[in-house]
């Protein structure tokens, strides 16, 4: 288990991948999406979910929708969750139509659905979904800070208002989704989110970096220069 005060979920649709980690204790779940999926090929969405589930029993996992109609993401949104007491169902926040989903969100959690509403970029995205959950059903609030950043915006104060805005419904949990290195850790527990999701990559990174010695670094950095260079034969 990690000390580092938040969940550690682990993004990806590699089923190899998801199954052995699923036997680390460092995991606390997984996510994936459609477009994960896509770009390894999946064809079958119910394959890939009962093969993946088949292993993992007992750690969170959530499925997303894929469907850009509102009835239709209520239908399939039933199909996921019967596969599982362990499935999160993902709900993006919006359809392509910009119709917003928080009456479906609101539907399927007071049904008893766990929710992971996802697509989340803005405080009124935030405001809007967690007054549409079941605070007595477990739920996600998926926030995308990595593309918050991205677009120059600093995510801190938008994820500590989803954590101050959740804090006494601890079956709502947050999660600082689209993370892009392994500072976010860090910066996600500042802000007492609950969950933190990680490319596979990322997980990777922290194990072979996180905590090591500057100089260390520094050394190994300089080693990987010249043995590149010299692998390539250069010469001024």
């Amino acid at each position: 288990m990690n000390n580092l005060g938040i969940k550690i979920y682990a993004d990806g649709a590699d089923v190899n991948e998801i199954i052995k980690m699923s036997n680390d204790s460092f995991i606390d779940g997984f996510t994936t999406n459609p477009t994960l999926m896509a770009r390894l090929g999946i064809t079958d969405y119910l394959g890939f979910a009962k093969e993946v589930l088949s292993e993992v029993k007992d750690k969170s996992i959530s499925f997303e929708v894929f469907s850009d109609d509102l009835d239709d993401m209520y239908r399939q949104a039933l199909v996921l969750r019967d596969l599982g007491e362990n499935v999160w169902v993902k709900i993006p926040v919006t359809n392509t139509k910009s119709m917003y989903t928080y009456e479906l969100i609101n539907k399927l959690s007071y049904e008893g659905v766990k929710v992971n509403a996802t697509a989340l970029f803005t405080k009124e995205h935030i405001e809007k979904v967690y007054s549409a959950l079941n605070p007595n059903v477990n739920s996600i609030i998926s926030i995308f800070a990595g593309r918050i950043a991205n677009v120059g915006i600093d995510p801190e104060p938008t994820m500590e208002f989803a954590s101050n805005l959740t804090k006494d419904h601890p079956l709502v949990e947050t999660l600082w989704a689209s993370s892009r290195e392994i500072f976010n850790i860090v910066e996600a527990a500042r802000t007492k989110t609950d969950i933190i999701t990680l490319p596979f990559s990322l997980i990777k990174a922290y194990h072979k970096d996180f905590g090591k010695d500057l100089d260390k670094f520094s050394l190994e950095t300089v080693k990987m220069f010249y043995e590149d260079a010299k692998k390539s034969g250069f010469s001024l």
